[in-house]
């Protein structure tokens, strides 16, 4: 339920960490718009400001975490 209607679609979080911030968690070769726009409708449907993009398939860690904040130019 959002606002009082059923959403029947795929909307799910895989994360929501403090309910301050959503972690979006993949495993695909290289992090592409679609995802990051996914993850900002997320954050824009729960109005929360912060959210990880995390992308598993990467030889460091570090080169596949993705920082979106929710009202902040790309």
């Amino acid at each position: 339920m959002y606002q009082g209607r059923r959403v029947d679609s795929g909307y799910r979080i895989d994360l929501l960490v403090e309910g301050e911030m959503i972690v979006e968690v993949k495993a695909i070769e290289r992090i592409e718009r679609v995802h990051r726009a996914q993850l900002l409708c997320y954050l824009r449907l729960t109005k929360l400001k912060l959210g990880l993009l995390i992308n598993f398939n990467v030889a460091s860690l570090r080169d596949g975490i993705r920082r979106i904040v929710n009202g902040f130019p790309e």
